[in-house]
Parts: C-alpha cells; structure tokens; sequence
C-alpha cells in the first residue's frame, strides 16, 4: 500500500466514514506507531501500526452493502452515549462485520439508509460536488396550493440560503414527491416550514438510482452487483 492519509485508512479499515475518522483523529483517539495523532495530514503505510481505541485496525478486504428501510426512532449513528436506539440495533444479529451508515437520515425520518465498510464509496455519496439526488415521499399536515408546490421547485430559502430547483410531484391529495439535490440538514423539513406547512410524514425512497422497493419497515437487504457498480461510478 502507498502511503495514504490516516482518515482514509480508517475508512478502508470500516472504523467509520472519513468525515467521522478526521473527528476521531482530532479527538486523539488514534495512535500510529504508538505515537497519538491528532493532525489530518498524518500518512501511513503497510508498515504502520495503526491503533483506534487501543485496538489495532487493518484495511477490510470484504465489503458489505446493505440497503435498511429505517422506521423512526433510530438514530443514524453507529453508538449513542445516551443508550438511545441506533440503526445498528436493526442489522446487529445478522451483520457481524463492522459497517457504518452512509450520511444521515434523521431520528423522526424513515426509509432508504444505506450502511458499509466501503470508505470511498461513503465518501464520494456524501461528498457535496458529486450532487447525488435524494427521493423524499413526504405527508403534509394540508393540503397544498399549486402555488406552493411551485415555489419549492423553483427553490425557498432555508437557514438564510437559497436551495437548489427541486423536482416536485403532486402524488395526490396532501401528499408529495420531492427529489433535491443537497444535503443539508433537515432540508426538506426545512422547505416545507418555508412554505407554511408541516411534515407530518417523510420516508426517503431513494438514493441516486438505488431504489428502497418493498423491503419492509426495520428490514435490510444486500445491494445487488449492478447496484454496487453503479455506486462506484458516482
């Protein structure tokens, strides 16, 4: 292995995503050489010995993919020191390997998460320049005006800050399908409010071209070759 940065070795060793390895750096949590680090700048090889915890870690050669249909009242993070319930609680007895969700998707949200130990693929699906679209089925608390719905395909403002066009079906009656292309926190929530409505429901139904299909409430399934390929070529 050529020397690469530290946060990405975490990644490749399925501690976590690198976003979430550079604040375990920063934390002091990771040795290497038995020497703490906390700069981002750190590279290693094949000849380090890289420590989180106090555990030895080494790059994962077996990826795991897995699509989870996330009910509300599960957080999207791997422990919470609350011993709140985790989206880790959902896959625990049947996934032994470590994985990690990719994102987030919020407490009182459902649907699509996708969980993996595959560091580049986290990366580039959370990276904002990539711009991979999220589906959202979403229930209001009335019903809205086709003004409305058209304001929030030309964009509202959100915490100051103009969001992105959005594509906007009107399924029927309170319901909607919005498709944004951000990810900033609690974006839809946050455009609904903009509008003058509130969510009652929102269930994401997919990622990019990865769809969540008929996989029931709290189960999981493994993503499929050609959903992995497509994935890679984001």
């Amino acid at each position: 292995m050529d020397n690469i940065r530290l946060q990405k070795f975490l990644a490749d060793c399925g501690v976590a995503s690198r976003r979430k390895a550079e604040e375990i750096i920063e934390a002091g949590r990771v040795k290497v050489n038995d020497v703490k680090i906390t700069e981002l700048g750190t590279k290693v090889n094949d000849n380090d010995v890289v420590m989180v915890d106090g555990k030895k870690v080494k790059p994962v050669f077996k990826k795991i993919y897995i699509l989870l249909n996330k009910p509300v009242g599960y957080l999207t993070t791997v422990t919470d020191d609350r011993g709140r319930n985790t989206v880790m609680d959902l896959i625990k007895t049947e996934i032994h390997e470590r994985v990690f969700p990719v994102g987030r998707l919020d407490y009182d949200t459902e649907g699509l998460l996708l969980l993996t130990n595959d560091g580049d693929i986290t990366y580039s699906l959370t990276h904002p320049k990539h711009e991979v679209t999220k589906t959202y089925v979403i229930t209001l608390n009335e019903v809205p005006t086709p003004v409305m719905v058209d304001k929030l395909r030309k964009g509202v403002k959100v915490d100051n800050r103009k969001t992105m066009p959005s594509e906007v079906d009107w399924l029927k009656d309170n319901i909607l399908k919005i498709t944004i292309h951000e990810g900033r926190n609690r974006q839809v929530r946050k455009m609904i409010e903009a509008v003058g409505y509130e969510v009652v429901e929102l269930k994401r139904v997919s990622i990019g071209n990865i769809q969540l299909g008929n996989v029931p409430l709290g189960r999981w399934r493994h993503l499929t070759k050609s959903e992995v390929d497509y994935l890679r070529g984001v």
